[in-house]
Parts: C-alpha cells; sequence; structure tokens
C-alpha cells in the first residue's frame, strides 16, 4: 500500500478506481502553482520551528529540481500518483528522502488544491486582460485612420443611418473594455489565500498565514477556512468573464464574416488568416472568423458545467470538485488562442473605404436626418414629418432610386412645406457630423471617444 493515506486501507486500490479517481492526466498543468506554494510553506514551516534551516533548504532545492525535470519532459507522471500534489511530493521524496514527509504539516491536500488553482487562475485572469489591452489598442489604431470613412450604421441588419467605421470599431473597443474591467474586478475580489485552510477547519499548528500569503501576491490570507477550500467562485468568476469576451468576439467575428462575403466587400482578410475549398478554387472562406465565432458555445458549455458541478455540494470539500479543471483550462487556452489570432488578423486585414461609402448611398440612410430638419425648419411634429418623409422614400423606391438622388423639386411635390435648402441634410458626411450629442458619431465625438480610450489604456 504506497498511497500516503494508505494506513486506513487492508486492500490495494482497484485499477478502476485508480483510473477514474485520478486527476493527474490534467491537474498537472498546475506543477508551477503547487512547487510555488510548496516553497512558501516550507518557509513558514521553518520560520514557526516545525522544519530546520537546513531542512527547508533541502525541500526547496529538491523542488527546485522537480521543477526543471518538469520542464525539461523528464518527469514521469503515473495515474497511480492520483494528482500532481502526490506526484511532487513522492517526487520529491525520491530526490531528499524523508525531510519531504515534513512539507506536508499543518496543510492538506485541499488547502493545497484550493490555492494552486486559485493561483492559476489569477494568472490567467492577468494573461488575458494583456491580450485584451492589446486589442484594444489594435482596434483603436485601425479606427484613428476611419474617422471620416463612412458606412452604413445598421438595425435588424439593415441600412439605418450613416456612422464611420472608426465610431463602429468603437463600439468594440467599449465592450472589451468592460471586460478588461470585469477581470479587474475579479482579481481584486478573489485575491485571498486558501492556504493554511488545511481539510476545512484550520490547523492546531501555530501557522502564520499572514506571510505565506503575503508571499504569494494575496491581499490575506481567506477568512473562513471552510469557505477557502470549498470556494470555487473565482473559477466561476473567470468562466463567466471568459464568456462574456467569448459574447463580443463572437459578434464582431460574425459582422467579419458578413463584411469579407461579396455581398459587403467592406473588408479584405489577408490570405494568412483565410482558408480555401477543398473542391472551389475560387473560394476564400473567413474560417478564422467562423471559429471565433463557434468557440462561444464551447465555452459557455464550460461555464455551466461548472455551475451545474458545483449547485449542489455540502460544504467543505467534496471529490466531484475534481471536475473544476478541466473546464476552466479548456476556456482559458481557447479565448487566450481566439485573442491572439483575432490581434494577428486584424493587423493585416484591408478596410475597401469605397466599398463601405457605396453601401452607404443604397437604404435611403438620411431620411431621419431629413425628417429632424423639417421639425426644426419647418417647426412640424416628427410624427407629422416621420410620415411625410416616409411618403418621400416611398416616392424615390418607386424612382429605383435613393432619397439623396431626388432632384429638390421632387422632394418638394411629396410637401410644399418642405424648404430648398433640403439638399444638404441628405449629404452622408453632413448627416454623420450632426450627431455631436456626447458619444455620437460625429468625427468631433468620435475623436473623443478615441482620446477618453487611449488615455485610459495608459493608464494600465
Amino acid at each position: 500500500m504506497d498511497k500516503p493515506w494508505g494506513g486506513r486501507f487492508k486492500e490495494d486500490s482497484s485499477k478502476l478506481l485508480e483510473e477514474f479517481n485520478a486527476s493527474i492526466n490534467f491537474d498537472k498543468e498546475l506543477y508551477k502553482e503547487d512547487i510555488l506554494g510548496s516553497k512558501i510553506h516550507a518557509e513558514m514551516l521553518c520560520n514557526i520551528g516545525i522544519l530546520t534551516l537546513a531542512e527547508k533548504n533541502n525541500i526547496i532545492s529538491g523542488l527546485n529540481k522537480v521543477y526543471q525535470e518538469i520542464e525539461d519532459n523528464e518527469f514521469v507522471f503515473k495515474i497511480q500518483d492520483e494528482d500532481i500534489h502526490m506526484a511532487i511530493e513522492k517526487r520529491l521524496t525520491q530526490l531528499i528522502g524523508d525531510s519531504a514527509k515534513k512539507l506536508h504539516t499543518a496543510r492538506s491536500r485541499n488547502d493545497q488544491v484550493a490555492l494552486d488553482f486559485k493561483l492559476y487562475c489569477l494568472s490567467k485572469n492577468n494573461e488575458i486582460k494583456v491580450l485584451l489591452l492589446e486589442l484594444i489598442s489594435t482596434l483603436l489604431d485601425i479606427a484613428k485612420n476611419h474617422t471620416k470613412t463612412i458606412m452604413p450604421g445598421m438595425t435588424h441588419l439593415q441600412h439605418a443611418q450613416p456612422v464611420s467605421f472608426a465610431f463602429h470599431l468603437l463600439a468594440y473597443c467599449f465592450m472589451y473594455r468592460r471586460d478588461v474591467e470585469r477581470l479587474f474586478d475579479d482579481y481584486k475580489r478573489n485575491n485571498y489565500s486558501p492556504l493554511g485552510s488545511s481539510a476545512f477547519a484550520g490547523t492546531p499548528y501555530n501557522i502564520d498565514r499572514e506571510y505565506t500569503s503575503s508571499k504569494l501576491g494575496f491581499i490575506s490570507p481567506c477568512y473562513n477556512a471552510c469557505d477557502g477550500v470549498s470556494d470555487r467562485d473565482f473559477a466561476l468568476d473567470l468562466l463567466y468573464s471568459i464568456s462574456m469576451i467569448a459574447m463580443h468576439t463572437s459578434r464582431f467575428a460574425e459582422e467579419l464574416v458578413l463584411w469579407s462575403s461579396y455581398e459587403f466587400r467592406f473588408i479584405t482578410i489577408s490570405d494568412s488568416f483565410a482558408t480555401g475549398s477543398s473542391i472551389m478554387p475560387n473560394k476564400k472562406n473567413p474560417d478564422v472568423a467562423e471559429l471565433l465565432r463557434g468557440k462561444t458555445g464551447r465555452i459557455y458549455g464550460n461555464l455551466i458545467a461548472l455551475l451545474t458541478t458545483l449547485k449542489a455540494l455540502p460544504l467543505a470539500y467534496n471529490k466531484d470538485m475534481q471536475e473544476d479543471k478541466e473546464a476552466l483550462f479548456d476556456s482559458c487556452s481557447n479565448i487566450i488562442l481566439s485573442l491572439k489570432v483575432l490581434i494577428g488578423m486584424l493587423k493585416e486585414i484591408t478596410i475597401n473605404k469605397d466599398e463601405m461609402f457605396k453601401k452607404a448611398q443604397i437604404g435611403h440612410i438620411t431620411a431621419t436626418d431629413l425628417a429632424d430638419f423639417l421639425v426644426q425648419k419647418v417647426g412640424i411634429s416628427f410624427r407629422e414629418s416621420h410620415h411625410i418623409v416616409g411618403k418621400i422614400v416611398a416616392y424615390a423606391e418607386s424612382k429605383n432610386c435613393d432619397i439623396s438622388e431626388l432632384s429638390i423639386d421632387e422632394i418638394i411635390t411629396q410637401d410644399n412645406r418642405i424648404p430648398k435648402d433640403v439638399k444638404e441634410v441628405l449629404d452622408l458626411y453632413h448627416s454623420m457630423n450632426s450627431r455631436k450629442s456626447f458619444g455620437g458619431t460625429s468625427e468631433e465625438s468620435v475623436r473623443e471617444q478615441i482620446e477618453f480610450l487611449s488615455k485610459w489604456l495608459n493608464a494600465k
């Protein structure tokens, strides 16, 4: 019986149990966090007199050797070791002898895994934030060059009002800004150390939890040991934040798919971020954008999976919680790769300004400007103005043209109260720049938004 808990048992574990119970095949991802936590725990045990200085140094030296073996792919992970914690402890014992067995004093695998997993989540939080900031910066660089680039703004996927391409991109910048702020909030809320909670009720040893939490970069130890080992809110917070990022990215990807089609031709995706067809030699497929959209489903699924796993667990630790890691590992790796590929694709994208402008001349998208003009100039109610402009749009439709292409005489024929200087308001640039309200699409307002985001980025 070579299990660390084997003293209670008279029979060896079933091979099926070992396969079913083990997490080593996936929680080996936590080796850096596990070794770091063990080092700091050893330092604390030395400080309070449980380890001698020589024992502490021997343990840390041995842990460094284990770390290097894993980094060099020389470490042999065995299913019999159950998890990363036992695998490292077993190898440490082989390297330095019995002093390794003192390392587990005043801790349990329950607080050990909670620590490792929380450190991992906080690390991925930072990694994702860095990529989001780079993405926002990339979008801002594009936006700065397109404050005068007219495109049809849409609602219901129908041409609505003229906006600048910069204005449209900035909407995504502000979405991703919320994602960054959410991650900052998540980090602060969850930055409390579970180490020292032991199994779930604390420990009789005179441990120094303030020391270990400070050395590991936490604000403080968690205040309740039972909560410390049973809490997985930090993982759910990260999964939710990743789901929001994926949702925003999926919306953006959907537009990239549309914009790159022959029907729109707003953008051209670089050959290095597109694929072809196995049968149709004419095809250039936006597979990257489609996969960005498609990843959202599995990311949502990972969030729901962990919520479901945790929904009926009694306190404190339960083995069900072993199911928390694979879902989170998957979401982290997929959102990190997705953000990297989106940034790379955007840096090589071509913006087809002429096509955007051409499409903006379709759909009567200055009709609202005409309605507002009649309210301001003629003094009629907006509802009456809306009706008059609707008639003008119908007339233009019958002529198979846009309202901006109608002559002044044709417009006035629909209602003789319309002033002769009406044509100015039908100009696309005039329409875009007339919306000077805070957050609007005028060039002045858009530049203010760019400046705001630039200052925010520089402060991060």
